[in-house]
């Protein structure tokens, strides 16, 4: 009897363990419901989207079948939302009103995969990443409104205290959302890092303060960017800045801080007292997004597969940029970094596997979404197809995008180096604790330049 007992134990902690990992389950549907009793909820819903987006408070909301009450709801987005169109992206807030969450989640946030005829493109761009930084993880969701289907979106864990603390191992330091907190191209300023003057209250136009304090950290950053790079280290990690960066560039992601108005990204300061970015929003992805700043834009689809890796490398406006293109080591990292992914990812063929997988997890609920911007035959064919109309001149597909990027990026002078060899790598301590000192050993052949790129994850 001991030993049963101890196995139904086992199987019940399993059973658990199982159940808290499925709600950012990329192979399964989550299903959410929404229930109002106020019969003009859409009308309040705008209203507050176009005043101070407050919560909307829903009856209950189900999330795969387990009912919370009272429910804070709002409309998210910028150009993925609009007051005439059924299907907008919502921020759901277990939280809002009682102290409640399901598998310890309480904010979700999903996207309407506006402008994406795959309907993957925010997915796939996360499950990509999540090789190379921390990020958030990202499924799909069926959403019902008073028992009526509004469709299929993207479900997208977010970036908060528990994030951090699970990927940066605190949760109480300085912690920033920067993006304009008015909204981007609204005038309410650039998330840039760039230096204004000791006085905080310049940068709330542009910043979110999501802890108590750190105004006057978020200020120190911004001047060592700006007027001290070579203190950069001491203040940033480094390395993770330069996988953004790159991965921004590569996939051609410009509502990011690479783009027209350097925003959807985070920063963290942990316990080290470095900055952690963190990339947000990628909904926009593979050229979703075409302005590169200033008057620059992609108009054709030629100019997404080439915009240029330096971009913005000599602008005052984008001092990170800056700082990464024009330091020698920082620059041979950058190109490591973003050579890194596109042959594990694109030249390889990986991800194109990886998109098949997640169109056919969703084929079904994408054919019943009765409000998608896109018919199922452009659904089917996302990857491989141009959509004419919308943003830049037209969609340009995934695939399309991608091969003619892998195409260019192996033309330019910086793909061009001769890889290194590397060779006879041992670790000293194969399974280390935090704080631990590790020592790697390898033999690596024709290191003259920046090719060696190293992700630990």
């Amino acid at each position: 009897m001991k030993s049963l007992s101890i196995t139904l134990i086992a199987c019940l902690l399993c059973g658990i363990q199982a159940f808290t990992q499925n709600v950012y389950d990329l192979n399964t549907i989550q299903k959410i419901e929404i229930y109002f009793t106020q019969p003009n909820w859409d009308y309040q819903m705008d209203t507050a989207k176009s005043g101070a987006e407050g919560y909307t408070i829903a009856q209950w909301v189900k999330v795969n079948g387990v009912q919370f009450d009272s429910v804070g709801v709002k409309y998210k987005g910028n150009s993925s939302y609009k007051a005439s169109q059924k299907k907008n992206p919502f921020h759901i807030e277990l939280d809002q009103v009682l102290d409640q969450s399901y598998q310890g989640v309480t904010d979700f946030k999903l996207s309407n995969c506006f402008s994406d005829p795959s309907m993957i493109r925010e997915a796939l761009a996360y499950q990509i990443l999540s090789n190379y930084m921390d990020c958030p993880q990202a499924n799909f969701t069926q959403v019902y409104i008073n028992n009526e289907l509004i469709g299929l979106y993207t479900n997208v864990e977010s970036i908060s205290k528990k994030f951090v603390a699970s990927h940066y191992y605190s949760s109480k330091n300085t912690f920033f959302k920067c993006t304009p907190p008015g909204g981007a191209g609204q005038g309410s300023g650039k998330s840039n890092l760039k230096y204004i003057s000791e006085d905080s209250s310049r940068y709330y136009s542009a910043y979110e303060l999501k802890s108590k304090a750190g105004w006057k950290d978020l200020i120190e950053l911004s001047d060592t960017v700006t007027n001290n790079p070579a203190g950069l280290p001491k203040i940033m990690d480094v390395d993770k800045a330069i996988w953004m960066l790159a991965f921004n560039n590569l996939l051609v992601n410009l509502d990011s801080y690479s783009g027209t108005f350097c925003q959807n990204y985070y920063l963290y300061k942990d316990n080290t007292g470095h900055f952690n970015p963190t990339i947000w929003d990628l909904n926009m992805s593979f050229a979703g997004f075409t302005q590169t700043g200033g008057s620059g834009s992609l108009s054709s689809n030629q100019q997404k597969q080439q915009l240029t890796t330096t971009l913005h490398i000599n602008d005052a406006d984008w001092p990170l940029i800056r700082d990464i293109l024009n330091d020698p080591t920082y620059r041979k990292m950058y190109f490591a970094h973003m050579r890194t992914m596109n042959n594990e990812m694109f030249v390889s063929g990986k991800y194109q596997s990886m998109a098949a997988s997640i169109q056919a997890t969703i084929d079904t609920a994408v054919q019943s979404d009765p409000n998608k911007f896109y018919t199922y035959t452009q659904f089917k064919n996302g990857m491989t197809q141009n959509v004419s109309g919308g943003m830049g001149g037209g969609i340009i597909a995934i695939g399309t995008l991608m091969q003619g990027r892998s195409a260019y990026l192996a033309t330019t002078a910086d793909f061009q180096y001769t890889q290194p060899e590397i060779t006879g790598v041992t670790v000293q301590n194969s399974s280390p604790a935090i704080g631990d000192t590790i020592t790697v050993t390898a033999t690596v052949t024709d290191a003259r330049l920046y090719q060696i790129s190293l992700c630990a994850y």
